[in-house]
């Protein structure tokens, strides 16, 4: 195991008033013991512990601890603290597993530690990883009056939004890691941080700010620069908007299935085999255009003009009215016809959603009270978010740099990795740290583009050797998470202790379609390769289910 992780917080939210020695170890604890036990660790209180034995929400006999530190009174009046949940296993694998959680966090999810391969009964925990959780920081359910805005409430207090964007972590880890091994009375022999959404920004924040911390990363579709996307769920809104004064009923399922079909006549043979997969994505984003669809007197098989600008407008990401960039451009994909897209952008086909996007009944307060500063009040019931969005002025609600004497940190500073406009993450490299990034490139929340522009810079600034340290795959097909038109199983997590632990380089990740994929059925006994960015998959002959009738190129 690389050094062990030195707190580095500023002086008044150091948390840690000890430290471990190497082998000073006392022998094993008893899980109904740490209740009371001193860790020496300011602020932490150990509320329970209990043996948990197998059963079936509990793939291995574990002790389950529940607790809390830092807590505090906030500038907003309310009382926040780190809440946190660990698995410790009786049979430890003498392994530990951070697991960064998605959303606008405010929950402690259960620390079983999804491996991100699309299947939840393998998780860390089944495999005697000891797992780490928490809420990072505030509590989601704190503002019941609050609507779909109660979850982000926390952003009127300045701290609480250091906490979500990277503090939490950084308070915690070593309490959580000073507790296992202080139970098992050993060393960890190696730590991962793994997440996806805001879980894989979490690891991509963590890498620059806690280089030491972990020995593996993996992070799945990150928010790398969430702000922005925030300001894109606006400028999406606003865009359907143009379409129908009911922005749910812009696009029809059928037209999105018309759009993809679009995109599969023009890039499916791309890669050199027509199987309802886009691997060429490059090529793809050069070859497709959606004004091919834009209705004539004869068709009814096409889009409007009016959703067709639509289309090119998302798709070409806000800018102000000096046209400067706000965010990114998205890629042009097959997997806009996923179920995943419409929830996100347009449909959530939630009645308590009133059907609107999950960009709007999720995400707009998000943009109104966290990454907008000073932060701004907005109603939590559906109609207020979607009005906040069609509201914004592009020109002077763009806060997300800005920063103020009583919010001195700008939300792009607490929500980024410390060199995301330049990325080099030298010290996560020089610590010997290892990192696996995959992204849909259907994603409808954050763009995998935006995602390749960081892995580019990044791999310049390291001498084109990025990969020495950061293997980047992109998943064709794939939206937000697990599920479109994609091969979206594979094993990334599994390469990655690999990599650390044996030193062994990842190339291709095979995949395959998740269970009853709706889309892609001729798959369903298929395999692919997900080639490490920027090599594609390409057919090279042979048998058309066999990854092995590709190579990356």
């Amino acid at each position: 195991m690389r050094l062990q992780w030195k707190n580095t917080v500023a002086a008044a939210t150091i948390l840690i008033a000890t430290s471990w020695a190497g082998s000073a170890y006392a022998e094993t604890l008893n899980c109904a013991d740490l209740t009371t036990h001193d860790f020496g660790i300011e602020g932490l209180v150990i509320a329970s512990a209990s043996a948990e034995p197998v059963g079936e929400t509990s793939p291995a006999a574990h002790c389950l601890v529940s607790g809390h530190v830092a807590e505090r009174n906030g500038a907003d009046g309310n009382t926040y603290k780190i809440s946190f949940e660990l698995r410790l296993p009786d049979d430890w694998n003498g392994r530990f597993v951070h697991q960064f959680n998605g959303g606008n966090d405010g929950r402690v999810v259960p620390a079983m530690g999804p491996l991100l391969n699309a299947d939840d009964s393998d998780n860390a925990l089944s495999r005697k990883y000891a797992v780490v959780s928490s809420d990072a920081g505030h509590d989601g359910s704190a503002h019941p009056d609050a609507g779909f805005a109660g979850g982000t409430k926390f952003g009127f207090d300045p701290e609480a939004r250091s906490d979500y964007g990277y503090s939490a972590v950084i308070k915690l880890n070593p309490v959580a890691t000073q507790i296992v091994e202080g139970y098992y009375g050993t060393e960890i022999a190696y730590s991962y941080g793994v997440g996806t959404s805001n879980g894989g920004r979490h690891g991509l924040v963590q890498a620059t700010r806690s280089p030491e911390a972990f020995d593996g990363i993996l992070a799945g579709y990150p928010g790398l620069n969430l702000p922005k996307a925030a300001v894109q769920h606006a400028w999406d809104i606003q865009s359907f908007k143009a379409v129908s004064d009911d922005v749910t009923q812009a696009f029809s399922p059928d037209d999105l299935k018309l759009v993809a079909d679009a995109v599969l006549q023009a890039c499916d043979d791309l890669d050199g085999l027509a199987d309802g997969i886009v691997a060429d994505s490059p090529s793809c984003q050069q070859t497709f255009d959606i004004s091919s669809l834009t209705c004539g007197e004869a068709s009814n098989n096409c889009l409007t003009s009016a959703q067709v600008e639509a289309l090119r407008r998302i798709h070409a990401g806000p800018v102000n009215s000096a046209g400067e960039e706000l965010y990114s451009d998205w890629a042009w994909d097959r997997g806009i016809e996923g179920r995943g897209w419409t929830a996100w952008k347009l449909n959530s086909g939630s009645e308590r959603m009133n059907n609107l996007p999950r960009i709007a009944t999720l995400g707009a307060s998000s943009l109104a009270m966290v990454f907008s500063n000073p932060p701004q009040d907005v109603g939590g019931d559906p109609d207020s978010l979607v009005n906040y969005l069609l509201e914004f002025d592009f020109d002077t609600d763009v806060t997300i740099d800005a920063s103020t004497a009583e919010f001195p940190e700008s939300p792009m500073e607490f929500m980024t990795p410390t060199d995301v406009e330049d990325p080099e993450m030298a010290d996560f490299r020089e610590a010997g740290g290892k990192m696996i990034v995959f992204h849909g490139m259907s994603d409808p929340v954050f763009s995998a583009l935006d995602t390749i522009d960081w892995y580019e810079k990044l791999d310049a600034n390291n001498g084109g050797n990025a990969e020495d340290f950061v293997m980047f795959y992109t998943v064709p097909g794939m939206n937000h998470g697990f599920g479109g038109p994609a091969t979206d199983k594979f094993a990334a997590f599994d390469a990655l202790v690999d990599w650390v632990e044996n030193g062994k380089q990842p190339d291709y990740l095979v995949a395959t379609t998740t269970p009853d994929n709706p889309y892609l059925p001729e798959l369903a006994d298929a395999t692919r390769k997900l080639c490490p960015y920027p090599a594609i998959a390409r057919y090279r002959g042979g048998d058309e289910k066999d990854h092995d009738s590709f190579v990356c190129q």
